[in-house]
């Protein structure tokens, strides 16, 4: 084909925050197709914490990068050559294509994506992992009923984002901790938040106690670490704590830090539950239509936080541990 693809492997195993050295850049040429395969261009990457958990030789709920494999990454593209005829030339599909700019597959795995129904970005968000996340990790795990006060941490995120709006859709109080006075502002001035706490500025605990009078009847956790260990402080009766991430723990080279303030389950008859959204799958169907129902009648936003090019991966991928990035970060692959 005379096709040649830029690519990123795993080249060494990251101790803390991943550095440049961690991942090789390798080019290569693309191998024709065999019989069924496709031929994938990929336009744009997700960039997501819990690709920082896949490089470690841990278990998990899914293997380790090995090293000098391309590094894991959810992915969109368009198909530019095809001997299978359920993906011709020219249909978009999304999947697991790691960080390279081509990617062959047998068909199995793949999702195709409808781009007249919303640009293509918002299927690495609303409608891809985030949303699935968002949409079962509240409705599913954190099971809020109207009138409940539902915190989320880094609101401002993929994640985070999406379940406070719908907290709001079905009639929750939102209140979202979040770092920075723009990102406060946009959860409340944009997405309708009822409150916001600025981890950055102000004492966690306190904003808890000042937001949630009642106290919080669900917690959705992407942070982990002190911020978590705040929330339980202020837990109401029988409140749900849902453990969707842990950023903050994601790095550090000692011990992870636990929860310490967990006896306020006991004393709240409260519950905390890990949840993972490949376990719903078969109704990822039902989700995205009802997400997109939501968008169309202008009650979800989508907020993508784009960066071009990638041969920027590795500093791009370090704006979700710094704070930096507001909504989704994506790595658009081919620079305009």
């Amino acid at each position: 084909m005379g096709l040649v693809n830029h690519k990123f492997t795993l080249a060494a195993r990251p101790v803390g925050l991943p550095k440049r050295t961690d991942w090789a850049y390798v080019e290569e040429t693309v191998r024709g197709l065999h019989e069924g395969e496709v031929l994938i261009q990929v336009l744009f990457i997700s960039l997501d914490p819990a690709m920082r958990g896949w490089m470690n030789q841990s278990r998990s709920y899914v293997p380790p990068v090995a090293i000098g494999e391309v590094m894991r990454a959810l992915a969109l593209g368009r198909v530019v050559a095809s001997s299978n005829p359920l993906f011709p030339i020219g249909k978009h599909v999304s999947g697991s294509f790691g960080m390279q700019e081509y990617f062959i597959s047998d068909g199995k795995g793949l999702i195709e994506i409808d781009p007249s129904v919303a640009p293509l970005p918002t299927f690495l968000n609303v409608l891809g992992m985030p949303g699935m996340t968002a949409y079962f990790g509240l409705l599913e795990t954190g099971q809020p009923h109207p009138g409940d006060t539902v915190v989320v941490s880094a609101a401002t995120g993929g994640v985070g984002a999406i379940v406070g709006q719908i907290a709001k859709i079905k009639g929750c109080r939102a209140v979202g901790i979040a770092g920075g006075t723009d990102k406060c502002c946009y959860l409340l001035n944009d997405l309708g938040f009822d409150a916001a706490i600025d981890y950055k500025s102000e004492d966690v605990t306190q904003g808890l106690r000042k937001t949630c009078p009642a106290g919080i009847n669900v917690y959705f956790d992407n942070v982990g670490g002190d911020i978590l260990d705040a929330a339980l402080t202020q837990l109401a009766r029988g409140a749900r704590v849902v453990i969707c991430g842990a950023i903050s723990q994601y790095c550090v080279t000692g011990p992870v830090q636990g929860p310490r303030n967990y006896l306020s389950l006991l004393v709240n008859r409260a519950t905390m539950k890990g949840m993972l959204v490949f376990d719903y799958a078969d109704r990822y169907a039902h989700a995205v239509q009802e997400l997109a129902g939501w968008m169309a009648a202008g009650k979800l936003k989508s907020r993508e936080d784009i960066v071009e090019g990638i041969e920027t991966y590795p500093d791009t991928f370090l704006k979700l541990f710094r704070g930096e990035n507001l909504g989704k970060l994506i790595l658009k692959v081919v620079a305009d």
